[in-house]
């Protein structure tokens, strides 16, 4: 049901100030103390209801957003603002350590890193924020956020080993210093931190676990770095992990939750028995003396290599998805509530695990090009507005719900769980089986301040359609007017000084029936086709819901608005304008507007569709250089990095190989690797085994002196390659070079403690040259400029891999590319296995006042192909004024097309795109297109109205 268009004016609701019972801060030295003690600061408190914030209760309706997947800080309130359009009041945040702490001691967090404008555009916005610094985030980021230089830590990562505890105090230190001067008590908009994120689950042999003395060292951390707002946690299921009173407990307990799983190939299918229902009864024996949170709630999905994209992400987690599961959660009695994902953004910059590709759209509410086109965006705005504008909810108690089937109706087919108020009681209805496609008729019978009564009284029944879910209400309070019962939802509400509006609506072919106490006669004002009468001094309506708005007016001047499915362009207006209202302006222009007749102001947006045009990338005139002459023999690698390490600190694999040639042993954690092996050869050689590894979909390929012996490929699932190459005929007492081209995809992430899957090394595990010891083959290796020492502070670590063209700089604007060939560019491709790296300069002159979203589109198909044939095994790096924007793998897939924002892309002056297109096959690749996608629209109206209101 698509009301993005609709505008209603924000309800504030004052609440008496509260005093927060069990409440601590605790000092460092305290944290495994016992759990009642004085707090460090008093703006931010709980009970067992909720947050407060100074003295007002505070519904926590978070959604998850990573400022480092949008390089552009200037964008950042542009999705704030769409968030807060929403009726959402927080955003849930990770920082990457990876990315602010490339080289160990050197910890920077500058340009698009910086995350003071973040805080700035969160506060602008009108947003509360939940910090979650790690050190560990998982996150589907490389390492799960570890550097890549921890696979040289010893020590067991996420214990009390000394080592790696040591190697976390000057990110924790810097890091949370930074967040410590945006807590609330500061004057910023972080109000939450998170000190540990999914500590639930270890491998074998950590004992103790959970570990009380770790977790405590964790939390000690970031109170020395100054954080003082309440710690809360995030366990991976509901387990009771450090919740209050156990030792080294944090403040609140939270958990996550992701019911269906992470199957986008399967769309549709929502399993038996995959609806949680346990998830109060969970919390009450494990923290009920703190508000119920659930700190990552599902609000998309991952999608890997050679998966079927996030198109089918957003079918699996849709705007039903959204009506079923997050309703469900409300009828836990949640108060602390983030969804992950609300913006996903861009693995730009190789930031992203080997198990997925560039885009981190995630099938989120708002697109990974900031679009808010998808109907679950609007299907999340009706609850959480819902939810802001009913403080009754913030103190409902979840009734005990075990027998919820038949419950309150008529039909054992229908679920209802309720929510008990002092006054006001909310009744969660779903069928039984959950994921029922059928439509269901049904009575509800519920208790209100008249006894017990069977709705619809005026004739019909109810009706909840597959997949969905209602939540309907008694007693609810619309600023002293009673609303006795309602079927229907409530949008918003809101009381002026002359009247009261109400906000209701219901899905296509239903039924619905609502009563007002004390409220006299009703006048259908608007529209037709509600039924009203009076019984037992209560005014009822009912009605057939309709596309067409209804308007009703009652004799207490509540005006009460029903509306149907709506999608359609709307005229905008605003429903119960004061007098005083005389105006409204977009995108700085003043609108004619009108009175309606029932106080409201509406007007309309002229919207006239911009002229711009961009440049046909197949007909700019492309210049090309090789980027791989490390290939031949008399290439120089004598500035190249030894790999002269006869031992490894990496845990997770012992050496079978006389030197280690680990990536990451010698500061190369990122992109693609090169290694070149010296050997002089006896003549008897032939045949060379390598063992390389890249992480899932990655790709090698491997020469002789500059004659092409093979490659492989890759798949989605293959991490690892093992191939036997046949020799070219060699020569007795000649030297030879073996060079070898590895796809470096992230490091693993380390989810379990104690685990070390994100030491999983990349570069050659092992190798045998027939008839030669290990010993005979001298290597080197490199990989983005400096390892470590990265020379590019601007993109920072991970922008970059090793290809020739990277270490040059040549993905970089002002590259000296006069000197190169002229080209036609990617179409025209290489015709054998090779590197070959294409750029181009052209200017855009993009018209002002419009957000005009840019995506580079390859046009070929992907397939999964597994075997090298017909140029179809090939990669492609896509580069925009410098930042890596785009990692295309031809034979795998699925992603085919990438946005790059505004930005990145300079929308007014000249630009500078760059490819590498890598081929594995000896008859050479070349690539179908690339063309563009783009889409414009308006600055965001529903965020600049929302905004202007809650200003004035």
């Amino acid at each position: 049901m698509l009301f993005s268009k609709l505008v209603s004016a924000a309800v504030v609701s004052c609440l008496a100030a509260q005093s927060a019972a069990l409440a601590y801060g605790g000092k460092p030295s305290q944290v495994i103390k016992p759990y009642k003690r004085a707090p460090l600061q008093e703006i931010v408190t709980w009970d067992e209801h909720s947050l407060f914030v100074r003295g007002k209760r505070v519904l926590f309706y978070s959604g998850e957003f990573h400022p480092f997947r949008l390089p552009v800080p200037s964008l950042w309130l542009d999705v704030f603002q769409k968030i807060k359009a929403l009726g959402y009041d927080g955003v849930s945040f990770y920082t990457d350590w990876a990315l602010l702490e490339g080289q160990p001691g050197n910890f920077t967090a500058e340009g698009v890193f910086a995350l003071e404008p973040f805080f700035d555009a969160a506060k602008t916005a009108g947003i509360y924020l939940l910090a979650r610094p790690g050190p560990y985030i998982n996150a589907e980021v490389s390492g799960g956020g570890y550097p890549g230089w921890l696979q040289r830590i010893p020590g067991r990562l996420r214990t009390t080993d000394a080592s790696y505890l040591n190697s976390t105090d000057n990110y924790v230190e810097n890091i949370g210093r930074i967040i410590a001067k945006a807590q609330i008590t500061n004057g910023g908009p972080v109000i939450l931190f998170q000190p540990e994120n999914e500590y639930s689950q270890a491998v074998t042999g950590i004992n103790p676990f959970p570990d009380p003395t770790y977790f405590a060292y964790v939390e000690d951390q970031f109170r020395k770095a100054g954080i003082v707002v309440p710690y809360i946690s995030n366990d991976a299921r509901p387990q009771g992990f450090f919740a209050p009173p156990k030792p080294a407990a944090v403040d609140i307990y939270g958990h996550d939750g992701y019911p269906l799983g992470f199957d986008c190939a399967n769309p549709y299918t929502w399993p038996d028995n995959g609806l949680p229902t346990n998830y109060r009864t969970l919390h009450l024996q494990q923290s009920p003396s703190t508000p119920y949170a659930i700190v990552e709630f599902q609000g998309g999905s991952f999608d890997p290599w050679g998966g079927l994209g996030f198109a089918q992400c957003g079918d699996l987690l849709n705007y039903e998805f959204e009506r079923v599961f997050y309703k469900n959660d409300f009828s836990f009695g949640v108060t602390i509530f983030n969804i992950y994902m609300t913006y996903g953004g861009t693995n730009w910059g190789n930031l992203g695990h080997p198990g997925g590709y560039t885009s981190y759209d995630y099938g989120a509410a708002i697109t990974e090009d900031r679009l808010v086109t998808r109907e679950k965006y609007s299907e999340a705005k009706l609850e959480a507005n819902f939810l802001q504008a009913s403080p009754a909810y913030l103190t409902a108690v979840s009734q005990d719900n075990s027998h919820a089937n038949g419950s309150y109706t008529d039909s054992s087919a229908i679920a209802v769980t309720a929510l008990f108020g002092n006054v006001t009681r909310f009744f969660v209805a779903r069928h039984a089986a959950y994921n029922s496609l059928a439509s269901t008729n049904y009575k509800l019978t519920v208790p209100t301040s008249q006894g017990n009564i069977t709705i619809p009284q005026l004739g019909g029944t109810l009706t909840l359609n597959g997949r969905d879910s209602k939540i309907h209400v008694t007693d609810y309070d619309l600023g002293g007017i009673n609303l006795l019962y309602s079927s229907a939802e409530i949008f918003t509400w809101k009381r002026y000084a002359s009247k009261t509006v109400l906000v209701v609506y219901g899905g296509p072919n239903e039924r619905h029936e609502l009563a007002v106490s004390d409220a006299g006669r009703a006048d259908t004002v608007e529209g037709s086709g509600v039924t009203t009468s009076t019984k037992n001094g209560a005014t009822i309506l009912n009605w057939q819901t309709s596309p067409k708005r209804r308007v009703v007016q009652l004799h207490n001047n509540l005006y009460i608005y029903i509306l149907g499915d709506l999608n359609a362009t709307a005229s905008i207006e605003v429903i119960g304008a004061p007098n005083s209202l005389s105006q409204m302006s977009f995108n700085g222009k003043s609108l004619k507007c009108n009175h309606g007749r029932w106080g409201s102001l509406s007007t309309s947006a002229t919207y006239q569709a911009p002229k711009y045009s961009v440049p046909d990338l197949n007909t700019l005139k492309w210049k090309v250089i090789d980027s791989l002459p490390e290939v031949q023999s008399t290439y120089d690698d004598s500035a190249w990095t030894s790999a002269s390490l006869t031992y490894s600190n990496n845990t997770a694999r012992n050496l079978t190989t006389p030197t280690s040639l680990y990536a990451s042993d010698y500061g190369y954690h990122t992109g693609n690797l090169l290694f070149r092996g010296h050997f002089t050869a006896t003549g008897a050689e032939s045949t060379l085994y390598l063992s390389t590894q890249g992480g899932s979909a990655t790709g090698m390929s491997a020469w002789l002196n500059g004659v092409f012996m093979g490659s492989f490929p890759g798949y989605d699932a293959a991490t690892n390659s093992n191939k036997t190459f046949t020799l070219p005929n060699v020569a007795a007492g000649t030297v030879y070079v073996v060079t070898v081209l590895i796809d470096n995809m992230g490091l693993d992430e380390n989810f379990n403690v104690g685990g070390t899957t994100m030491k999983n090394p990349r570069g050659i595990l092992d190798y045998s040259l027939a008839g030669r010891n290990k010993g005979d083959i001298k290597w080197k290796l490199t990989g983005n400029l400096g390892g470590e020492n990265y020379r590019d502070r601007t993109r920072g670590p991970l922008n970059e891999g090793g290809l020739y063209a990277e270490r040059q700089g040549y993905h970089l604007p002002g590259a000296p590319t006069s000197s190169w060939a002229n080209s036609a560019g990617p179409t025209e491709g290489i015709k054998s296995a090779g590197v070959a790296f294409y750029a181009t300069t052209f200017d855009l002159d993009m018209p002002a006042g419009y957000d005009i979203p840019l995506s580079f589109v390859f046009a070929n198909s992907t397939t999964n192909s597994t075997t090298a044939a017909d140029g179809k095994d090939y990669r492609v790096q896509l580069y925009v004024n410098g930042y890596q924007f785009g990692k295309y793998v031809h034979n795998i897939g699925p992603q085919d097309a990438f946005p790059v924002p505004e930005g990145i892309f300079n929308y007014h002056g000249s630009n500078y795109v760059a490819m590498s297109l890598w081929a594995l096959d000896a008859g050479g690749a070349k690539v179908e297109g690339p063309g563009w996608s783009s889409s414009e629209r308006k600055q965001d109206l529903a965020s600049k109205i929302l905004g202007k209101q809650e200003s004035s």
